[in-house]
């Protein structure tokens, strides 16, 4: 499978370590948000790798909805249940849910259909900043702490006209960004192509803390620092 390397199997829970989470982030999502690095103090599992395992082991929906609980640590066991329902929901080892996932319609399980549309989620919902976020924090005259950047994954879904994926295009739709005062809702809406042909849509939010004026100068030194990091890991890799 192709999600082997990023995670592991303990009693039958999964484990994702800080080392296993921070490659994926950066070698499969292209995302290098500090709170993916292993010696990250306020560290976090990428919101997209604990989406693609719901996906590799319990199918791909033509309706989902995902809903992320909290911040998970590294090497935290975690187990998936399925409700009567339909509704997944993945919790630890204490019962505290994590993620719930809400699904209806047709499901596939064809492994090569789940790959293509998680790879090509993944390397969309991976760009988040700069790419989406500078320009909406900029137009609203908020910014995140440069000093402790905390930008969490909030929920994500889609619709699906069909599960008769042959090619994949994930494209960028439009964009808000909600401001509550320190706190800052950002959504960003898809839309996914087949052979040029649309065959549905999407969004996902993000939460954005610690909002303050927004300053160009420092928030420019930020993305020059972010894309001088980036360079390096990418020659590391």
């Amino acid at each position: 499978m192709f999600l082997d390397d990023y995670y592991t199997v303990r009693d039958g829970r999964f484990c994702i370590s800080a080392e296993q989470a921070s490659r994926f982030a950066k070698q499969m999502a292209d995302d290098y948000n500090p709170i993916h690095d292993p010696d990250a103090r306020r560290f976090c599992v990428p919101g997209d790798l604990l989406f693609a395992l719901v996906l590799a082991h319990h199918g791909l929906s033509q309706q989902m909805s995902f809903y992320f609980r909290g911040m998970v640590g590294a090497d935290m066991p975690l187990e998936i249940n399925e409700c009567s329902d339909g509704t997944l929901v993945m919790s630890d080892t204490s019962g505290k849910e994590v993620l719930i996932v809400e699904r209806s319609g047709e499901t596939t399980r064809d492994p090569a259909v789940i790959e293509a549309f998680t790879c090509r989620y993944i390397a969309f919902s991976g760009r988040n900043f700069p790419h989406y976020l500078k320009p909406l924090m900029e137009q609203q005259g908020v910014m995140f702490n440069p000093q402790r950047p905390l930008v969490i994954y909030d929920s994500m879904g889609f619709m699906l006209n069909s599960l008769d994926i042959a090619s994949l295009e994930v494209e960028f739709a439009g964009s808000s960004f909600e401001v509550n005062g320190k706190r800052g809702d950002a959504h960003l809406e898809f839309r996914m192509l087949s052979q040029g042909e649309p065959v549905g849509s999407g969004s996902k939010k993000l939460v954005v803390s610690g909002l303050r004026a927004y300053d160009a100068t420092v928030m420019n030194e930020f993305v020059d620092d972010f894309e001088r990091r980036k360079t390096r890991c990418e020659q590391v890799n």
